[in-house]
């Protein structure tokens, strides 16, 4: 798909296809890269948030539609 093709779509159309090639990079097996310090440091941070109690959670089907929501009101 070129980058015109993504273009011409809908919002919602390419919301769909980014969780479609997020889904494929997840059950990907190819080897992880490596991961920078610097990220590995933001995501431990934000596991112990999480483990605190210091973090809203939502889930995604709830996260997903807080969006489509902020952009049909736009």
């Amino acid at each position: 798909m070129t980058h015109m093709e993504v273009a011409g779509l809908s919002v919602e159309e390419r919301l769909r296809l980014m969780e479609v090639l997020w889904d494929s990079l997840c059950h990907d097996p190819a080897p992880k890269q490596a991961m920078p310090a610097w990220h590995q440091a933001v995501l431990e941070d934000r596991v112990a948030r999480l483990e605190a109690g210091k973090e809203p959670v939502s889930s995604w089907e709830d996260a997903k539609q807080v969006l489509r929501d902020q952009i049909a009101s736009r």
